[in-house]
């Protein structure tokens, strides 16, 4: 990167108390932006976090056509898509990783009834993109 292409760039801390809500949602969870377009400015990531409380089933839904990439900070989330018409489980733990291709329905699961499932999020895009469908 030359000089003149680094002018006005630098670094950005963002403070986990200063994420946003004002992003894409689906039925059941709750999620956070960090780092984005409207956050940062940022062009080809979007960045942020998802809580799935105790309990709790998100509706279904896909990212269009983002990759996703899922880090599972705490909790013991389940992540569900159809395979050859067949519901698939992945049951997950704090430290695992999933990933989503782009236009995969899917729904996040907490069967925990005392303990949040708290996810971290990376798409391949910084559009927070969610469509949500009907069912899987």
């Amino acid at each position: 990167m030359s000089t003149d292409e680094s002018v006005g760039r630098e670094l950005r801390l963002i403070p986990g108390a200063s994420r946003s809500a004002a992003t894409a949602q689906s039925a059941g969870m709750q999620r956070y932006e960090a780092v984005s377009g409207a956050t940062v400015g940022a062009s080809q990531i979007w960045m942020g976090e998802s809580v799935l409380v105790p309990g709790s089933v998100s509706g279904a839904h896909h990212h269009g056509d983002s990759e996703t990439g899922i880090y599972v900070r705490s909790g013991h989330p389940s992540f569900v898509f159809l395979k050859e018409g067949q519901e698939v489980r992945l049951d997950a733990s704090p430290g695992d990783y999933v990933f989503v291709p782009k236009f995969v329905a899917h729904r996040e699961e907490n069967h925990s009834l005392d303990e949040p499932a708290v996810v971290i999020l990376a798409r391949s895009t910084q559009e927070a993109i969610v469509v949500n469908v009907e069912h899987l």
